[in-house]
C-alpha cells in the first residue's frame, strides 16, 4: 500500500532497479538546443557548385590511402 501512495516500485530485495533514472526528465533536447545548428557544410557546397574547385584534405587522405 505504501508504494502506491508514493508512486513507488516494490522492491524487497533492494536492488538497483534504475527507476530513479528513469523518471528524470530527458536531458537530449537541452542539450541540443545548447549547440548551434550546423548551417552548411563542405558536402553541402559541393552540391550547390559542382564547378567551384574544392579542396578536402580528408578526402585526399582517403583517396591517397586507397591507392596504395
Amino acid at each position: 500500500i505504501q508504494c502506491r501512495i508514493f508512486s513507488m516500485t516494490f522492491n524487497p530485495e533492494r536492488t538497483r532497479t534504475g527507476n530513479k533514472i528513469l523518471r528524470q526528465r530527458l536531458k537530449g533536447p537541452s542539450v541540443a538546443a545548447y549547440y548551434p545548428r550546423r548551417v552548411v557544410t563542405f558536402k553541402d557546397v559541393k552540391a550547390a557548385y559542382p564547378d567551384l574547385e574544392t579542396w578536402d584534405d580528408d578526402e585526399e587522405d582517403r583517396l591517397e590511402h586507397l591507392q596504395l
